[in-house]
């Protein structure tokens, strides 16, 4: 039996559809788009054109609106400029619980807390008062699923922890303390804007050599912000010789303890928060809170936890260029986005900075000489899609800003300034807008789209926006000559890249324009 050459055309432009979604799933943008122009192109290169036959029409406009739906998912989680997804900080949920009921912990629990601080070592003096088993009891019951989770969570993170602390001398019980402030996670952001596993405010983060700036915040790198929390607990000991004052200070700031024990007159840490007087709730909290965590950390079996531990990432640094979208270098190693991106946390965007030479990035073992080969083998146009503005006399941030709509203060920060910097006449900068990756097909049949590599940086001046491809759905009164005139093109190219073989346009049919700047698609 003969097979139906249209089913055949449809059948495959379906299976290039199916790729496209699947590496959209992973977040290989570059794939997915030529993925989905493969398969509008297969449609418009049928022998007379997607609108001939009325299956192939039906089946083309399907297409179009599935790719559009898909990309505007893909769109909606930012392009390579927006900022990566924070989660919230443990810290804040545990402080808003109250814990200071009327039932005092059970005799029992006392007992056990009292038989297991006799065999196990602690290099922090932990007191067997209510304070800390009323948290010892709550770990063990409305907490509990919190606390297992950072547990098997910071599995990964203890070992590299308490490597520094040994090394700089510091109790190693501090190594638990992530486990309150973040449940050892990277990107957890408090709602005092703390962040990090260590949970680092950003003055205190710079003071103790942590980089933040638009593109990167290493208080989110787990091996970088436990190096400062081991240079901050040391500080914050020096200044009170007792590390229960310390490690309050660590939560409520050295300058409040220090009010706080100049007010009371007294310097031990429990007779100080006895009363509600000289420190907050949250404070007074805070190290009972740790002490308990420690307690069920170091012997967690025995209080009832089977933690199945989350083993660390096997990792490998390649060092890339400037400006490299995490997107393609997870082409490159064959993994998912999100990985890479994990990989990385202390990256804001998703793309690594663009003044810094090169740029050690984190891989999956096993995919490091591949990425190498790949940065090699790329030209340099292929490593992320920028646009950049070139400055005109008379020009100002705040003009340039309004001008391409975009944030001005992070026109500036993209660019190493000041929201009140001064610019000059003939100076580049780069605009925080990646140009959509193209997911809706130009399909154009001249050849435009033949490889998986990113769009060539793009220059704009200051009244250029880049100028998208379409699929235009045509309206009533609507004609090729007009259509040519709204997209600045011509009705040859029109009649080209859509088959067409005479003027007449038919309303609700679908256009593909292919603009002589963009890539991008859109639907009109």
């Amino acid at each position: 039996m003969p097979v139906d050459p249209v089913l055949d055309l449809l059948a495959r432009a379906d299976r290039h559809f199916e790729t496209g979604r699947y590496e959209l799933t992973l977040g290989h943008l570059a794939r997915a788009k030529v993925a989905f122009n493969t398969s509008l192109e297969l449609l418009l290169e049928s022998p007379h054109g997607a609108q001939a036959d009325v299956r192939v029409k039906e089946h083309f406009n399907r297409l179009v609106d599935r790719i559009a739906a898909l990309e505007l998912a893909a769109l909606a989680t930012g392009d390579g400029f927006t900022e990566q997804t924070a989660e919230p900080a443990s810290i804040d949920e545990l402080l808003a619980i109250s814990t200071f009921d009327t039932t005092a912990p059970t005799a029992a629990t006392a007992e056990h807390v009292q038989a297991d601080l006799q065999q196990t070592a602690h290099d922090i003096p932990i007191p067997l008062n209510e304070r800390v088993l009323r948290y010892v009891e709550l770990f063990q019951g409305r907490l509990r699923e919190f606390l297992a989770s950072g547990l098997q969570r910071g599995a990964q993170y203890l070992p590299m922890i308490q490597s520094v602390f040994r090394a700089e001398g510091l109790p190693l019980d501090l190594a638990y303390v992530p486990l309150i402030e973040s449940a050892f996670k990277p990107t957890a952001l408090s709602r005092a804007k703390a962040k990090g596993v260590w949970q680092f405010m950003s003055a205190t983060g710079r003071e103790n050599g942590l980089k933040q700036d638009w593109f990167i915040d290493e208080r989110s790198d787990p091996a970088k912000s436990t190096v400062a929390a081991a240079k901050y607990f040391k500080t914050l000991y020096r200044t009170f010789d007792d590390w229960h004052l310390a490690m309050a200070s660590y939560n409520g700031g050295p300058g409040r303890m220090q009010r706080a024990i100049r007010r009371s007159g007294r310097d031990d840490f429990w007779t100080l928060t006895s009363t509600s007087q000289f420190l907050p709730r949250e404070t007074r909290d805070y190290v009972p809170m740790i002490l308990a965590a420690v307690i069920i950390a170091k012997n967690p079996t025995q209080y009832g936890f089977d933690v199945i531990p989350t083993l660390e990432a096997a990792v490998e640094t390649v060092e890339v260029p400037a400006a490299v979208d995490l997107r393609r270098v997870a082409e490159w190693a064959g993994r998912s986005a999100d990985e890479i991106q994990q990989l990385n946390p202390e990256l804001r965007r998703w793309t690594t900075p663009i003044r810094v030479g090169t740029y050690k990035l984190k891989v999956p073992a096993g995919t490091a000489d591949v990425v190498r080969e790949r940065i090699q083998d790329a030209g340099p146009n292929s490593f992320n899609a920028l646009q950049w503005h070139v400055v005109k006399r008379g020009e100002t941030l705040s003009a340039i800003a309004k001008k391409l709509r975009v944030n001005r203060t992070d026109l500036a920060e993209a660019n190493y300034l000041k929201a009140a910097s001064k610019v000059t006449s003939g100076q580049k900068l780069l605009i925080p807008r990646m140009p959509s990756v193209a997911l809706l097909a130009r399909a154009s049949v001249s050849g435009a789209v033949q490889t998986a590599s990113a769009e060539p940086a793009a220059t704009l001046d200051s009244a250029t926006e880049v100028a998208p491809a379409v699929v235009h759905r045509v309206k009533p009164g609507e004609t090729l000559f007009a259509l040519a005139r709204r997209y600045q093109t011509t009705i040859e190219q029109l009649k080209r890249l859509n088959r067409l073989v005479g003027s007449t346009l038919r309303v609700g049919a679908r256009l593909v324009i292919s603009s002589p700047l963009g890539s991008n698609a859109q639907q009109q």
